[in-house]
């Protein structure tokens, strides 16, 4: 298993939040998504067929770019 804590920096209302965390959710072989709204971080917690490339272009494809925390 593999964690990762990065930060999405334009994620700053509820909305935000559910299109992240839906859209990581989607991701096979993700286990967790926890978000902390007011920092603007997200750890993911995952498995394969999971891998953060994946995880990075799916947040990428819906105008949410990770960066590092």
């Amino acid at each position: 298993m593999e964690i990762k804590t990065f930060k999405v920096p334009n994620m700053t209302c509820n909305g935000c939040v559910n299109t992240v965390k839906g859209e990581i959710e989607q991701v096979a072989g993700v286990i967790n998504v926890e978000v902390n709204k007011p920092a603007q971080l997200v750890t993911v917690e995952w498995d394969s067929p999971a891998s953060w490339d994946v995880i990075e272009k799916a947040l990428i494809g819906i105008e949410y770019p990770p960066v590092e925390a």
